[in-house]
């Protein structure tokens, strides 16, 4: 009597998934084999791919194995000119100009490893991304497919001569081929697409597949002439106070006025909270401040009724928080919808470390709001051009800085390097600070600011990059509105465009996940 054959020896998995960090080595490899003489995708660019559009990237596992993937992002395909490039669709291959409001999928890469060939898997792949269009709703699937084949014909037939003979089945092309079988016609050849891409002699098809199932008539893109957004930044006075319950009272004066100006944004200075401290009587400041850290509950419950009740979003300044017995600056994102967000401040200064004894985080978020992505940059993280860079790579259109200096020199530094954030990365940038003095509390003994919003530097924008700002050292608040759509097009057609200027050929930035 035969035995039953376990059957489970014999299976080998073929998964189709998002694409994840752990891949990397094993995508890079394969595009070394799969593109021979053409530069191989780099670690910060897949880290791109899945920080911005993560749901884009597929890879199929087969027993364990990686052996295809492909990459895409999201464009409005009317704003591109039709000879682009391939470097410019994908910023060089960051994709930090995908946009989830945009109509058309656009693939920019597919490989299938060598020894895994006639399996399918370019199809797999491709029957992915039309699955993620419908998803979606896209209109359509565009591509820019390369021609290996033309450099063996290019001696008897033009680009157009050669693509006409293999979508007529007279010449084969591996990749071309393959795109006509699935569905996608040519909509035009374009050239210079791809630099070291020899063997196309730089040659490339647009291709397009439409989206049967795309639905009209559910607008998935408003256009606007403007895109504006107000903003009130409160320049607050540190004085002496009796109770949390007065600090709650000047707390929701200023986002009253703010709401009052129907403002989308009022942004409060770096560990304001401090003031909590006039009415304690601790005066070591490391005990102080783990005194201070038993008001975050009432500071989070204040603020979060405060930002619903005046239908507005709050950046909260900044306050200290003791987590797993350590001691964070945080600064909270009070959505008018009730949910929160933080962001604890990365680097530390020495007057933190040395009289609180503060850590520093690890991390670059990038929140969503009602009114576009914006990151939060504590005083001291502004200084440090990585991480507007970072921020606004991963989609950032604002950098509110809540901040806290003692002098002129200090408030400087904060104040200059914000400007010059708004104009290295073609965004606002948005500053709140201190003023006033609390004797009682050690190591906060005077306070200078002069706060403000800042915009990159061009005709379309404010004289000077200066939106508003207040008069320094009283206790007052600036008003200012922000035009997104401005911005949106001022990083298309600017005077000058640092975002897409970049050299990534001659450098880059590393950003280590946490």
């Amino acid at each position: 009597m035969m035995k039953e054959i376990d059957v489970s020896k014999f299976e080998k998995k073929m998964i189709i998934r998002n694409i994840e960090a752990g891949d990397f080595d094993d995508i890079i490899a394969m595009s070394k084999l799969c593109f021979k003489n053409m530069e191989p995708w780099r670690y910060d660019q897949l880290r791109s791919h899945i920080e911005i559009f993560p749901e884009g990237q597929f890879c199929v596992e087969y027993d364990g194995e990686i052996i295809g993937s492909c990459s895409s992002l999201i464009i409005n395909f009317d704003e591109y000119d039709d000879q682009h490039t391939w470097d410019e669709i994908t910023d060089e291959g960051y994709i930090t100009n995908h946009d989830s409001e945009g109509y058309n999928l656009y693939g920019i890469e597919v490989m299938v490893h060598p020894n895994y060939r006639r399996m399918k898997i370019g199809r797999r792949l491709y029957e992915a991304r039309k699955d993620l269009a419908r998803e979606l709703n896209l209109k359509s699937i565009i591509i820019g497919g390369r021609i290996p084949n033309y450099s063996k014909h290019a001696a008897e037939l033009t680009p157009r001569q050669y693509v006409e003979e293999v979508t007529m089945h007279n010449l084969y092309d591996p990749v071309l081929t393959f795109q006509v079988v699935n569905g996608f016609t040519l909509k035009r050849v374009n050239s210079n697409y791809l630099d070291d891409d020899k063997a196309s002699m730089r040659y490339a098809t647009l291709m397009e597949w439409n989206n049967i199932d795309y639905r009209p008539t559910i607008p998935k893109r408003k256009f606007k002439t403007s895109f504006p957004v107000r903003i009130t930044t409160i320049q607050y006075e540190m004085k002496k106070i009796a109770s949390f319950e007065e600090f709650a009272v000047q707390c929701e004066y200023y986002t009253d006025v703010a709401a009052g100006f129907n403002s989308d944004f009022a942004i409060f200075p770096e560990i304001f909270t401090l003031q909590l401290l006039s009415f304690l009587p601790e005066k070591s400041p490391s005990r102080a401040i783990r005194r201070l850290t038993e008001f975050t509950e009432d500071y989070i419950e204040l603020f979060t009724t405060l930002a619903v009740r005046y239908n507005i979003n709050i950046v909260g300044g900044s306050h200290f928080v003791e987590e797993e017995g350590k001691i964070y600056n945080i600064s909270y994102l009070f959505r008018r919808d009730g949910t929160i967000e933080k962001q604890y401040k990365i680097h530390v200064t020495p007057n933190e470390r040395l009289f609180w004894g503060i850590s520093g985080g690890d991390e670059v978020k990038v929140f969503d709001t009602d009114c576009g992505k914006i990151a939060i940059q504590i005083c001291y993280d502004i200084e440090f051009p990585e991480l507007a860079r970072i921020a606004v790579d991963k989609g950032a259109n604002i950098i509110f800085t809540p901040f806290c200096t003692d002098d002129r020199q200090g408030y400087l530094r904060v104040r200059y390097c914000s400007q010059a954030r708004a104009i290295e990365n073609q965004l606002y940038t948005v500053i709140s600070g201190t003023v006033g003095n609390l004797p009682d509390v050690e190591n906060m003994d005077i306070q200078y600011a002069q706060s403000g919003i800042f915009s990159p530097s061009d005709f379309t924008f404010a004289r000077d990059g200066i939106v508003g700002e207040c008069n320094p050292n009283i206790e007052t608040v600036v008003v200012g509105d922000v035009d997104l759509e401005i911005l949106r097009r001022h990083r298309r057609s600017g005077s000058v465009n640092q975002l897409r200027d970049r050299r990534h050929d001659v450098y880059h930035i590393s950003y280590k996940q946490p």
